[in-house]
């Protein structure tokens, strides 16, 4: 239906109809609007055009032609033409109300257009947000839950290396099930460590080679049937590293899968005779019998070629690596070294009296403890009994001995003496030695005990006791003299009763007792227990090693695998640097000449840049020959290894890698981790990252930062805040004061706790860091991730290091510190034994 509508002011009548394609506008004698519709096909409807712009439609001259007309643009955009004509002043009037109503009009609709379109960009821009907002949600909870089921969706190891893993830890505690109780002991010295063997040479003094053998630490009386009761289970436990170090070794030993060279077959054959203890005891004393023999007789026995003095002292240094009057080791000067000198020194001391003496400080000399005088007497007279010697000759021959000995316990003086005197590294050339102790022939003695050496009289040599050397010679001097003893050579027995002593690991059980029973008598009972517990075969291995170390370092070499040690070396390492700069420094100085020493340093695995191929090896040992049942005369070949062994160090340029080292070595700008550390249980390159990085990735860690950080305590406030809380937690599980140690912890246990802690910490973030890069892992015994992480760190136990007796609680309490106020752990542990437990802060 149309409805027209009048419009007075113009005279206009206009039509509109919503269901007609054209609208019509009459007007007085002029419309041509559908002849305009038909030539402007994009003109608007007349019901889509709003009122004041239909005026301007209707104003448009109509004479316009066609052409023209069709070039302009659409009216909605045209500016308006005025009229041809004369003016006419009302319509203009009109016409310009309208412009500016039309104007007006225009930018209200635009200006809610904008504030429309902003409103819609708001809206669009908040929409956005949300969606992204919730695409992260969703994956955050995603990789959550990602990570909380990893346990169940990661391949199981099944290597026979992980299956003695996981054996080994379902004989353990479960710390996440056995919470508090399983942590509340504090270490112990129940672990027993690897012999060393012999006596212990130059103790204490920087660069002497004995220093890194750990002495032998047993049992305690009391606890000797529990030690033993408990072998078997001991076997099954991550202790000290070292015994680890050398079960591994004894499987390289005893394994028949990779035949080898015939340097590897001699190896084992020496260690196979080491343990056939039925030869030894058949054989006897009639060996070391054979020996004297072959050194001329002598006094006791009544048959004495009356050898030369000089002669037979350079034959014991040369073949049997006895030293009765002084100890000769190879050894760099420390001072030369702080310059990165690697020169390497002919270096002389005191010996190792085979007498006990003790330290007057009053009269500031040592002399021979009279109350151990009488089992010592006993001890000696045993073995001239064992011997062989006339029961009617025995106590002379002893007497004199010990009378000798006295001499020169005497003439000795203790380590922390010696470096008050300012007596360690004095400098010399051997002719100016000759000169001050004439008795020795020293260019001769030295020459072959390091044969084929070309050395000369000016060769400079390091002494450790010069005032012991010049008083040595002397009593020497006065002993030859004595023509009355010169039948009975007490010099002569002196050294032949310290050949004995180098040759008593391949002697018979009694030989081994007497020795033992002199060292219960003396009160060393711990080192005397120890030897009745430790198993024979620790004590082959040890001697294999120091005559086929080139061996045994090939063999461990060739089952390390470099690429997964190198790898967990320098994220460890990366992770270290990290948490240099968490801590709260007492100045920026400090910290900055940590950071610098940290980043000069090249951290990696400590081997030899030549492999040693089989056919050197074979060459090198070619002499060596191996008796499958005589284990003495191989063990006399072993001291010859040795005298080769100790004239190749002397023109070694290198640090040649020491396989029964367990700890980082620092040499210069390079800090080298031996190959030792990397063995099963404490490392396999099968093993799950997590088990790796929680039982080895810890322990470097621990020693890095014992080594770089001696004195973090001084150096940052983080050393003490830290200590504290660790020990607040520990306080707050335990179940009263007393039995948590209700006191305060010194300097030292405060440093410790935090080194243990902090090596944890570092630990676990280089996991996580080899995680970002391999993105899986495999599991044992259905445990994976963090949770097989701290579950095989706690197997680690109290490890046994210098630094063991400052920690005040069992390393594995640091579980619980940090699963308390974290979500690193899979459950939160708790003590059921705590009826009500405070809640503490984040270490």
């Amino acid at each position: 239906m149309h409805v027209p509508q009048y419009n007075q002011s113009l005279g206009l009548i206009i039509w509109r109809g919503s269901t007609h394609e054209t609208s019509y506008v009459k007007d007085r004698g002029c419309n041509k609007l559908e002849k305009h519709r038909a030539s402007h096909p994009y003109t608007p409807r007349m019901s889509e055009i709003p009122i004041e712009l239909e005026l301007q439609i209707s104003v448009q001259p109509s004479s316009q032609p066609e052409r023209e007309r069709q070039l302009q643009p659409p009216p909605l955009f045209q500016q308006p033409v005025p009229t041809q004509g004369p003016p006419q002043a009302p319509r203009d009037q009109q016409t310009q109300l309208q412009s500016e109503s039309n104007s007006e009009h225009q930018h209200r609709t635009k200006s809610a257009w904008i504030t429309l379109r902003r409103l819609l960009l708001l809206l669009l821009g908040f929409s956005l947000g949300a969606a992204i907002l919730g695409v992260m949600y969703y994956m955050h909870h995603s990789l959550q839950n990602w990570s909380n089921n990893l346990e169940h969706t990661e391949i199981p190891c099944l290597s026979q290396a992980c299956q003695r893993a996981s054996a080994r830890l379902s004989m353990s505690a479960d710390p996440f099930k056995q919470p508090c109780d399983y942590f509340l002991f504090t270490c112990g010295s129940d672990r027993l460590s690897a012999d060393s063997g012999g006596r212990q040479r130059g103790q204490g003094i920087p660069g002497h080679p004995q220093n890194q053998k750990e002495k032998a630490v047993g049992p305690k009386r009391g606890e000797r049937n529990k030690a033993i009761q408990d072998k078997g289970l001991r076997e099954e436990k991550i202790h000290d590293r070292k015994t680890k170090l050398l079960q591994y070794l004894r499987e390289i030993l005893e394994s028949n899968d990779r035949p080898g060279g015939t340097a590897v077959q001699k190896a084992k054959g020496f260690y196979r005779s080491c343990l056939d203890t039925k030869s030894i005891e058949t054989a006897g004393a009639e060996p070391f019998l054979t020996l004297i023999q072959k050194l001329g007789g002598w006094a006791v026995s009544g048959h004495w070629n009356r050898t030369d003095f000089n002669s037979t002292l350079s034959l014991l240094m040369k073949d049997y690596s006895t030293f009765p009057f002084f100890n000769l080791y190879v050894g760099r000067d420390p001072s030369e070294t702080v310059q990165g000198t690697t020169k390497r020194y002919i270096q002389i001391d005191q010996p190792d009296l085979l007498i006990p003496i003790e330290w007057n400080s009053k009269t500031q000399k040592s002399q021979a403890r009279t109350q151990t005088l009488r089992p010592f007497l006993a001890s000696c007279q045993r073995y001239l009994a064992l011997l062989g010697a006339p029961p009617s000759s025995i106590m002379i021959h002893v007497g004199m001995f010990i009378s000798l000995s006295s001499e020169f316990a005497v003439a000795a003086s203790p380590l922390h003496y010696r470096l008050s005197k300012g007596q360690l590294h004095q400098r010399m050339t051997i002719k100016q030695l000759q000169s001050q102790a004439p008795a020795i022939d020293w260019l001769g003695c030295l020459q072959a005990a390091l044969h084929p050496l070309p050395l000369t009289e000016n060769e400079h040599v390091l002494l450790h006791n010069l005032p012991y050397i010049v008083q040595m010679s002397r009593i020497i001097a006065k002993w030859l003299s004595r023509h009355e003893l010169s039948t009975s050579s007490p010099l002569h027995t002196y050294m032949v009763l310290n050949l004995l002593h180098t040759m008593m690991p391949a002697l018979d059980s009694r030989f081994y007792e007497t020795a033992n029973n002199l060292t219960v008598s003396l009160g060393n009972t711990d080192e005397g227990l120890f030897h009745q517990v430790a198993p024979r075969w620790t004590h082959c291995v040890l001697e294999t090693e120091r005559g086929f170390d080139l061996v045994l370092r090939d063999q461990l070499s060739q089952r390390t695998a470099h690429r997964e040690v190198e790898e967990i070396i320098q994220n460890i390492f990366s992770a270290f640097k990290s948490k240099l700069h968490e801590l709260n420094w007492t100045d920026q100085n400090t910290l900055q000449q940590v950071m610098y020493k940290v980043q000069s340093l090249n951290p990696r695995l400590w081997t030899t840049n030549e492999k040693s191929e089989e056919a050197e090896l074979d060459l090198l040992f070619s002499k060596v020959m191996v008796k499958t049942n005589s284990f003495f005369s191989n063990y006399v070949q072993l001291l010859s290894l040795w005298q080769n062994r100790r004239t190749q160090l002397l023109t070694q340029q290198t640090e040649a890698p020491d396989i029964l080292s367990v700890t980082p070595l620092l040499l210069g700008d390079e800090l080298l981790f031996p190959v030792g550390m990397f063995v099963p249980p404490v490392f396999h390159p099968t093993y799950p990252r997590a088990m790796n990085y929680g039982v080895i990735g810890f322990l470097m860690a621990k020693d890095m930062l014992h080594m770089l950080l001696p004195d973090i305590y001084s150096q940052s406030e983080t050393v003490h805040a830290v200590g504290e809380c660790v020990w607040a937690h520990y306080l707050n599980v335990a179940e009263n004061a007393e039995r948590g140690g209700g006191f305060s912890l010194s300097v030292l246990q405060q440093q410790e706790v935090w080194v243990q802690y902090s090596a944890l910490q570092i630990a676990l973030q280089a996991y996580h860091q080899a995680l970002k890069n391999h993105l899986s892992d495999t599991s044992i015994s259905g445990l994976s991730h963090t949770r097989l992480f701290l579950t095989s760190f706690s197997q680690l136990k109290c490890d046994t290091d210098p630094y063991r007796e400052f920690m005040p609680l069992d390393p594995s309490f640091l579980i619980t510190v940090i699963c308390a106020t974290s979500d690193l752990c899979p459950t939160r542990l708790r003590c059921t034994s705590k009826t009500q437990q405070h809640s503490l802060k984040t270490c």
